[in-house]
């Protein structure tokens, strides 16, 4: 009775619960026959959710104020470069995320030093700079859809035993998310400057080296998301990433996370993701319309968010 009190005081827990009632209810309006197709087309692109609300999730620990509005833009110019650099050429592969990384490694010292040198608000930086980096890959398309490698594209198509090798690439990174907050100063840091930014800096935690290297992570993350959407996808579209802007912060709301910092929840963005996709699944199955999924879907979350506490929104 102890465990199942403190299962459900985890809030990774109700993301993971709607999601297996959302899943039963679409497999039972389709006989079953579609249960392993949803699973895996459910993990494909919850997968991408997850990449880029990994990233969000550590710029929102940070604390209120914190998100970083930059994440499509970033997609979509990493991305389009690099599958300019790659040209259809499997040995460019991994010269073509190497420069998503640096790309996206510049836009979060981009993002920073807007928030830092002038002293703005992070909404308002990151904003900014997406204007700034999303005309950049409108100049740098121009209209070209240039196709990935085909090894590339091959390998984000497939599975290893049933398991889309999106899902696997982003598990990979929510173990190394993982580890990075429960095992390292670095994720203690972060913590302490969500709980506190005037305490942390008292304690001698170096803020704004913390908080640097974490917007460049979350710009990172997207870069990489950016990569793999693009080879999905078959080549880059200038609006790639503008489903991903609030799809990152939701799911980490939803997953968990305190709004007001401090506290993060890695397995909680895999539910929320999940969650998010099957919601939008369903509701194509019942042929709802674009209008009334959109308002169903924030219905549903706002009705997740209330179920999964008696904790408020913001709190610890």
């Amino acid at each position: 009775m102890n465990a199942l009190r403190a299962l459900h005081r985890k809030p990774w827990v109700w993301s993971f619960a709607a999601t297996l009632v959302v899943w039963s209810v679409t497999v039972m309006f389709t006989g079953g026959a579609s249960s392993l197709g949803l699973s895996q087309a459910a993990l494909t692109f919850a997968a991408f959710s997850v990449i880029v609300g990994i990233g969000q999730m550590f710029v929102m620990t940070l604390g209120p104020g914190n998100i970083d509005l930059s994440v499509p833009a970033t997609m979509t110019l990493a991305g389009t470069v690099a599958l300019k650099l790659m040209n259809v050429e499997d040995g460019m592969i991994v010269p073509g995320l190497l420069i998503s990384i640096l790309i996206g490694f510049g836009i979060g010292i981009g993002n920073y030093a807007l928030i830092k040198l002038l002293r703005i608000p992070p909404i308002i930086a990151t904003l900014s700079m997406s204007f700034i980096v999303q005309s950049t890959a409108i100049w740098s398309n121009r209209g070209l859809r240039i196709k990935p490698p085909e090894q590339l594209a091959d390998f984000t198509m497939s599975s290893v035993i049933g398991i889309p090798n999106i899902a696997i690439v982003a598990f990979l990174l929510s173990i190394l998310a993982w580890v990075l907050l429960e095992k390292t100063i670095y994720g203690r840091w972060i913590s302490a400057i969500g709980q506190s930014m005037f305490a942390a800096r008292m304690a001698g935690i170096p803020v704004d080296g913390t908080r640097l290297a974490t917007y460049i992570l979350c710009a990172v993350l997207a870069s990489i998301c950016g990569y793999l959407l693009a080879s999905f996808s078959g080549g880059a579209a200038l609006n790639m990433g503008s489903e991903y802007l609030l799809m990152s912060i939701a799911v980490v709301i939803i997953g968990g996370t305190a709004v007001a910092g401090g506290d993060s929840n890695v397995p909680g963005i895999w539910g929320a993701s999940l969650f998010m996709f099957l919601v939008v699944s369903m509701l194509n199955t019942y042929g709802f319309g674009a209008g009334a999924r959109l308002i169903l879907t924030g219905f549903i979350i706002i009705a997740v968010i209330l179920v999964a506490g008696g904790r408020p929104l913001g709190g610890r």
